[in-house]
């Protein structure tokens, strides 16, 4: 069974291989002061989308500066689809992820010569809403939820399914700049603290390989969770 641990150890730090920066912080999140293009992506937005958007970034900025990138703006993509739009653009070079819900902002970053693509996600550990399980999830992970829930009913797998899913379509993204349904990925968790989502669609390529699903880690901490997923340039999986 994967360990429920202490918050000041981290939830996203140790899912993701070294390779990759990530910085994290608990509760309201760090104080920013946003350059001028992303305060202009968040002017119309509620004080508190504008508390999460720069929270986040200062997660951002921390660990795009451990790997000697310099503080610069982070903002959405501005073309395509309205749901494309909300992928950060990262700087040149470098690749990434972030997340954030209520109490936790992360940030996961890592320079594209070393890994193909990350995704991360952090959601509150608690049941779904009503009808969002049969929303997201196919029959095999239905089947799966029922079993996991009788063996270690301490875990919400309703909602750690969910944040995998998410992490799988923040990994898929920037390999194929195309949307991925829930219902288009079967994913299985485990309780060594793992996850394997299996693509329903046509996978990806990397490197010449056909990708036929995501693996990634998972972890419960501080009343989170996080799961996170790390695409290595040989189309290997980190985890």
């Amino acid at each position: 069974m994967a360990d429920v641990v202490a918050g000041d150890e981290g939830l996203l730090a140790g899912l993701l291989p070294g390779i990759v920066e990530v910085a994290e912080s608990f509760g309201e999140g760090p104080e920013v002061t946003l350059f001028p293009e992303e305060a202009a992506a968040v002017a119309n937005a509620v004080e508190k989308r504008k508390r999460e958007f720069a929270g986040v970034r200062g997660c951002a900025r921390e660990a795009l500066g451990r790997l000697g990138v310099a503080p610069q703006p982070i903002v959405h993509l501005n073309e395509g689809p309205a749901w494309a739009s909300k992928a950060p653009r990262w700087p040149d070079g470098i690749l990434g992820s972030l997340t954030h819900c209520d109490g936790f902002h992360g940030a996961a970053v890592a320079r594209a010569t070393d890994i193909a693509s990350v995704g991360v996600d952090a959601e509150p550990h608690g049941p779904l809403p009503e009808g969002v399980e049969e929303a997201v999830t196919v029959p095999q992970d239905r089947e799966a939820l029922a079993r996991l829930a009788k063996e270690h009913p301490e875990v919400h797998w309703d909602r750690l399914l969910f944040s995998a899913k998410e992490s799988v379509f923040k990994a898929w993204f920037p390999l194929t700049g195309r949307w991925l349904g829930f219902e288009e990925c079967e994913l299985i968790p485990a309780a060594d603290g793992t996850f394997t989502a299996r693509l329903l669609v046509p996978g990806p390529v990397v490197n010449g390989v056909r990708l036929d699903g995501f693996r990634g880690r998972w972890r419960v901490t501080a009343g989170l969770i996080g799961t996170a997923i790390a695409v290595l340039p040989d189309g290997t999986m980190a985890a």
